[in-house]
């Protein structure tokens, strides 16, 4: 697992080197859904301090058992509106809000613990159905209206692109969301922030590198095929 880590921050390294950005400017997100607390415990210290779970109930437990040690989770997958509670509770950064009645029970949640929510807002840039996010052409509204709860901060954006052998091919769809995340930034909403947009896994993260992005989801690539 070291080698593996290793090598994908220098794959992270080489990308933004070659495309002139600056490493720092990248976060690693390492994809730990299905995977157990050992191992996950295992991949921080040879390297990995950021893990992203796709599953409240799963989480839990994992947190739980990793209370010790000094991991700030992430929250990637699809979350229900009666889940905000333990989202809230549990997770630095919310990837995947795609709504305003989910960050209404989210900045519910987060006045009660007395938090500031980071968040960022989940855009379904390629339009597919099977696919969580809100609308691109919706992205400035629901913006706006999330901006009003105290709770809850902008961060940025968030997608996943159609899956593609090539990994270029993916680039159209990082372009856009780029796009999409200045546009929003010109727009000066409070409570809204783009420094963040989390787009890129194992298979297409050096092309979203390419294309602007802060944050890469890496799971296969370092815990293997699941």
């Amino acid at each position: 697992m070291k080698e593996r880590i290793k090598n994908i921050k220098e794959r992270i390294e080489n990308a933004a080197a070659g495309y002139g950005r600056d490493p720092k400017d990248i976060t690693l997100v390492a994809v730990s859904k299905t995977i157990d607390a050992q191992r996950i415990k295992e991949a921080f210290y040879c390297g990995c301090n950021i893990f992203g779970e796709n599953y409240i109930q799963e989480a839990e437990k994992k947190i739980k058992a990793l209370a010790d040690i000094p991991i700030q989770w992430h929250f990637i997958g699809r979350l229900q509106s009666n889940k905000a509670k333990y989202a809230v509770k549990f997770f630095e950064l919310i990837h995947s809000v795609d709504s305003v009645k989910l960050a209404k029970a989210l900045n519910k949640e987060a006045v009660k613990i007395n938090k500031v929510q980071n968040v960022l807002i989940q855009i379904n840039i390629s339009g597919e159905v099977t696919k969580s996010g809100a609308q691109e052409d919706e992205a400035e509204s629901i913006i706006k209206q999330i901006s009003e709860f105290d709770n809850l901060s902008v961060c940025g954006l968030m997608t996943m692109p159609p899956f593609f052998d090539d990994p270029q091919k993916a680039a159209p769809y990082f372009k856009e969301l780029y796009s999409l995340s200045k546009n929003i930034e010109r727009l000066d909403i409070k409570n809204v922030s783009m420094k963040y947009l989390s787009m890129g896994m194992t298979g297409d993260f050096e092309a979203a590198i390419g294309c602007g992005s802060t944050i890469v989801r890496i799971g296969t690539a370092i815990f293997g095929a699941r």
